[in-house]
């Protein structure tokens, strides 16, 4: 791993620190993913990523998205040669030799990813367990002996077998979905996707946030995507909404989450009170007859409680 430590000896750090938050009890998986391109889904898994750190988790991000933007906002080298996210999935390295410390956080790591992942998809058809080659590399002795509170993996905007490899390895999904015209087309087709692979792959993946990106108050149309939104996943929907923002779409240009460039910003603290929503809420799980949308616990209770009534 490349070993930034000496950054952080004098306790500064590029992100501002926040209250610290309770840690959960096991880490938690998170894929992002939405199947439509531009809904903030890199910026997200960076920015909720760079939230938590601020409130003092150890949060790792995957990417695995052969652009390599998530790479380039967490300030760390993913140019060709760079020890990346491929050779972890083909099994020519390990995570720890894959894994840089960002220089923005000293709680925040990345397995970056190169170019050479836009092969991977090719040659992961022919290799034994290809829909679980993350889940081998990363699960147990990884996690335990790093001790991440959370681990965020961005995808590519497409069900290939780089996507199904985050979604067999983690629990949850954080889907960010824009507030403009067609803000769910797609959404419909990952929500079969995701419920293929619970059915045959991974039966504790289920979607527990649905994030509202690139809010703009003064326009109707965000308000009606946002009930909409709303009324299609209940409970999962986070309250905070991340407005449209200059500093969130200059901040990647400078190889920085949005917290380390502009921190006072508007969207800065929308990341940091989504990320404090997130993790103080828990992980929202699926109850009977909601398929792989999560709801809150006392939803789960009432449906529990509605269930039991009929079957008496």
């Amino acid at each position: 791993m490349v070993d930034r430590e000496e950054q952080y000896r004098d306790g500064t750090s590029a992100i501002p620190l926040s209250a610290p938050l309770p840690k959960p009890e096991r880490p938690r998986l998170v894929t992002i993913a939405n199947q439509k391109g531009g809904v903030g889904k890199t910026t997200s898994s960076v920015n909720l990523a760079a939230g938590l750190a601020a409130c003092g988790m150890k949060v790792l991000v995957i990417d695995l998205d052969p652009q390599g933007n998530a790479s380039t906002a967490m300030g760390v080298e993913h140019r060709a040669g760079t020890v990346s996210s491929y050779e972890v999935l083909i099994g020519e390295a390990t995570p720890e030799e894959a894994m840089q410390a960002s220089p923005h956080s000293q709680n925040l790591f990345c397995i970056p990813a190169t170019i050479d992942l836009a092969g991977a998809e090719i040659e992961l058809v022919s290799m034994v367990r290809r829909e679980y080659r993350l889940y081998d590399a990363l699960k147990g002795q990884f996690l335990d002996q790093w001790g991440f509170d959370f681990v965020f993996i961005d995808c590519p905007p497409s069900l290939g077998l780089l996507t199904i490899n985050a979604m067999t390895f983690v629990e949850e999904v954080l889907i960010p979905i824009q507030c403009e015209y067609y803000a769910l087309e797609g959404v419909g087709q990952l929500l079969n996707n995701i419920s293929m692979i619970r059915q045959h792959l991974n039966p504790q993946l289920h979607i527990s946030a649905i994030l509202l990106t690139m809010y703009d108050a003064r326009t109707k149309l965000a308000e009606q995507v946002a009930t909409e939104v709303k009324e299609h996943f209940g409970d999962v929907t986070l309250r905070t909404v991340i407005p449209r923002s200059v500093k969130v779409s200059e901040a990647p240009g400078y190889g920085m989450p949005v917290l380390a460039y502009d921190p006072a910003s508007r969207g800065a603290m929308a990341y940091v009170a989504a990320s404090e929503e997130f993790a103080t809420r828990g992980d929202y799980s699926p109850a009977e007859g909601t398929g792989p949308i999560g709801v809150s616990p006392e939803t789960a209770e009432r449906l529990a409680e509605s269930a039991q009534e009929e079957r008496e």
